[in-house]
């Protein structure tokens, strides 16, 4: 396969947002910071998020009827996040704009030393049942919680056990999830193919390194019943796999059915369907080996 390479177009949308938020939040001056892990500010995505005793009731778009309501949910955990030898504090917030989803966020506030400084929210799921938050190895946070399988309905109750395992990168900005060793280091014997959603990373194949046009929307869920369910930006992909402690073969059975080009969905359909060996990194990757002898990172 001939594929064209997107890194610089890709590496310049990481490095915007990556300033956007560098600009917005961690140089916000230190009289503005509040006191009260509360009230803190922080982004969802690029939308700019301000807690008023754990509240913030906004409009949806300006004169709009509908608002966006984003409510301090619990389930804290304090601990030094950032290495800076001050206790920081970890939370879950809810998201809800007036349809049926409740979408669930992990926060957190930094303590600077003259007030709380909030990060990027990681987003944890829609509808989920958070069961606990609690303190891992090193800086890490541990998240558990339900959530369904992707062929069951938002009606169906929360039955699927996951954990997210959250470490805090302060040169992103947010958290990222990888499990950790006892030492604090990433932990690759502790990694499952189950243990969260897969962003599609890189993809390297007869020399060339292809990159996402469009970070943060391709991914992929491998589910304990053996299925998966990937979205691209265009379509949505379920199927079944079936995986050892290193092999895995995909197997596509539904795609819906958008046409939406230019578009990367087919490299990245095609490189699941040609997985074939995977193993865990020491920073947190999956790596899958392809049959063609091309290899695909995912974080």
């Amino acid at each position: 396969m001939k594929y064209a390479v997107f890194g610089v177009v890709a590496a310049g949308c990481l490095l915007a947002g990556g300033y956007w938020v560098y600009a917005t939040y961690l140089q916000q001056p230190a009289e503005s910071l509040p006191t009260d892990y509360k009230d803190i500010s922080f982004p969802i995505g690029e939308t700019s998020v301000t807690l008023v005793d754990g509240v913030s009731d906004e409009p949806a778009m300006p004169g709009a009827a509908s608002r966006i309501v984003i409510r301090y949910f619990g389930n804290e955990v304090r601990k030094d996040l950032d290495g800076d030898g001050r206790e920081d504090v970890a939370f879950l917030v809810t998201q809800e704009s007036g349809g049926s989803g409740t979408f669930f966020y992990v926060v957190a506030a930094l303590d600077t030393g003259h007030g709380y400084r909030g990060v990027q929210a990681y987003y944890l799921g829609d509808r989920i049942a958070p069961q606990s938050t609690v303190s891992g190895p090193g800086r890490q946070v541990i998240v558990n919680y339900a959530d369904r399988a992707p062929y069951e309905s938002y009606t169906t109750p929360p039955s699927y056990g996951k954990s997210a395992y959250l470490v805090y990168d302060a040169g992103l900005a947010q958290f990222i999830e990888v499990p950790l060793d006892e030492a604090g280091a990433p932990d690759p014997a502790r990694m499952t193919l189950t243990m969260k959603t897969w962003e599609w990373q890189r993809l390297q194949e007869e020399g060339a390194v292809i990159v996402p046009q469009r970070p943060g929307v391709f991914m992929v869920t491998f589910w304990p019943d053996g299925t998966f369910k990937a979205t691209t930006d265009c379509n949505l992909i379920s199927g079944t796999y079936a995986a050892t402690a290193d092999t895995i073969a995909l197997v596509e059975t539904a795609r819906t059915e958008r046409a939406c080009p230019p578009s990367q969905e087919v490299v990245f359909a095609q490189a699941l369907a040609e997985s074939a060996t995977y193993r865990f990194s020491d920073d947190g990757e999956l790596s899958i080996l392809l049959k063609g002898g091309g290899m695909m990172w995912l974080r």
